[in-house]
């Protein structure tokens, strides 16, 4: 089992700073570039350690159970996840041995045009941002390294993604408020799930579940073991207020073989620019 439900809002926290970040580069672009020297290619590609298997379900393990057994917990060593919703998709590493994330998204065009790729990278309370913008000449250039970001220097911490847990999905959350869940075969699953309960709405935009009305008490979704570990979970979320039906997915995959997280060094990081708190403050 992993951390209490609820806590990991990584993945909305990251949605929400993209979403600042597009409306910020109207405002700047003509700034100029904050350009250095191309970085060295960046660290983290130690060997992965030797990851001690999740013990195995109780053999009177019912799904649901067994579902929530295999969410990857603290001891769960480095993988990779990535996951989307009905706006935009991420990918990245967990590594809960160093209380550290990876995540990166390439946010598509924009009604202005600009688009571009965002990392954040994570270890306890440090954090580093890359950010690459394209779609007008006049758009601020940063420097292709991991930028140190000083947190006292942000006008809302909260905007900025954090190492809350192993489980950045939050499937857990989502599974404890499954009211049906099924074996179809050995490691797939299907059921459904009650988006008004518990903290599983936080998995979703405010006010979301809230909009599906009765449609949320019963969103199905399936999911995947493999290995002992959860792969994958799904839900097919209906459309409602306004919105179009899409699919909420979350992946944890790379058990044993990703490598471990690590600071950045040397030349591979460098001072954010006073540019990029401008930013990330709009």
């Amino acid at each position: 089992m992993t951390e209490a439900p609820g806590r990991t809002r990584t993945l909305r926290r990251t949605a929400g700073t993209v979403t600042a970040l597009l409306a910020a580069t109207a405002l700047l672009e003509g700034c100029g570039s904050t350009d250095e020297p191309a970085a060295a290619p960046t660290g983290g590609a130690t060997a992965a350690p030797t990851v001690t298997a999740s013990p195995s379900p109780s053999p009177t393990a019912n799904p649901k159970e067994t579902l929530l057994a295999a969410v990857p917990d603290e001891g769960a060593g480095p993988f990779r996840f990535s996951g989307k919703d009905g706006s935009m998709s991420m990918s990245g590493r967990v590594d809960p041995d160093a209380l550290g994330y990876e995540i990166s998204t390439v946010f598509p065009k924009d009604a202005d045009g600009i688009s571009g790729k965002m990392s954040f990278l994570m270890i306890k309370e440090d954090l580093w941002m890359k950010l690459k913008l394209t779609g007008h000449p006049g758009l601020p250039r940063f420097p292709d390294k991991w930028m140190k970001l000083d947190k006292s220097k942000l006008d809302d911490k909260e905007s900025v993604p954090a190492y809350e847990g192993a489980d950045p999905g939050q499937t857990t959350a989502l599974i404890e408020a499954a009211t049906t869940v099924k074996e179809q075969g050995p490691g797939s699953y299907t059921g459904f799930i009650d988006l008004t309960k518990g903290e599983a709405a936080d998995a979703l935009d405010e006010g979301e579940a809230k909009a599906l009305g009765k449609a949320g008490r019963r969103v199905p979704f399936t999911a995947t073991i493999t290995d002992e570990h959860l792969t994958s979970l799904v839900l097919n979320i209906p459309a409602a207020g306004g919105n179009k039906a899409y699919q909420y997915v979350a992946k944890y995959t790379g058990f044993g073989s990703t490598p471990v997280i690590v600071r950045p060094t040397g030349d591979q990081a460098t001072k954010a620019p006073a540019l990029a708190y401008e930013m990330l403050n709009s």
